[in-house]
């Protein structure tokens, strides 16, 4: 795998679940994609849940964590086009996703989503993922970030 080249970054803010955190890993790992985690976390990463999810893709994972939103900022600076939020409330479908060679894709913790303070000013950047069903709030994270992921990068994911 060359590090040098762009790929597009997952990027979960204070996950709290463990197994979620190693499932979408093991999504990333399949899809050649970073994972970034954002602290503070639910769990710790040498749970055995996280591994387990991971299977035994875990060590493959392309990791990065970072102690807060400001430190990932200052880090990575990302461009603000790059930086797409998917939240419950989002304005506007992932079928509208603009399509980014290396896309932040950015998720929340499991029973808040994103904090204010990061969806602040970047209301023209958050997507939600349709449903029609009314009892149904949101779907099991890991499952969401699949689905984002597909459709975010579609073009950049077609069959060779």
């Amino acid at each position: 795998m060359d590090d040098a080249r762009p790929r597009a970054s997952v990027v979960l803010v204070a996950p709290l679940i463990p197994g979620n955190t190693g499932t979408i890993g093991r999504t990333c790992v399949a899809l050649d994609l970073n994972l970034i985690l954002i602290k503070p976390y639910g769990f710790d990463l040498s749970e055995q849940a996280v591994r387990r999810a991971g299977l035994d893709y875990w060590q493959h994972v392309r990791l990065k964590e970072y102690d807060s939103w400001h430190d990932f900022l200052s880090t990575e600076t990302p461009q603000p086009a790059d930086l797409l939020f998917f939240e419950e409330f989002g304005g506007k479908s992932i079928y509208d996703v603009p399509q980014r060679p290396s896309p932040y894709l950015v998720f929340g913790q499991e029973t808040k989503g994103l904090p204010e303070n990061i969806l602040k000013g970047n209301s023209d950047g958050i997507y939600a993922l349709p449903m029609r069903s009314g009892p149904i709030r949101s779907l099991n994270l890991s499952n969401a970030v699949a689905a984002v992921v597909y459709q975010a990068l579609r073009d950049t994911l077609r069959m060779r």
